[in-house]
């Protein structure tokens, strides 16, 4: 992912980063879990947002 904030190209938006705080907590929010579960998700099942949002289904 792109560390320039203005550049947000289709790279930038398909998937997901741990180490972005405010992407954690916006994951985090969007489906209701906790921020410490989101985050192993992201690192389980890497920056593909698809994978991420089905294991965080699961997880509810």
């Amino acid at each position: 992912m792109s560390n320039h904030k203005q550049r947000r190209g289709k790279a930038d938006r398909g998937g997901l980063s741990a180490r972005e705080p405010y992407e954690v907590a916006l994951f985090a929010k969007k489906h209701g879990i906790a921020t410490a579960d989101a985050k192993r998700i992201i690192n389980t099942h890497g920056s593909d947002r698809d994978s991420c949002d089905k294991a965080a289904n699961r997880l509810k």
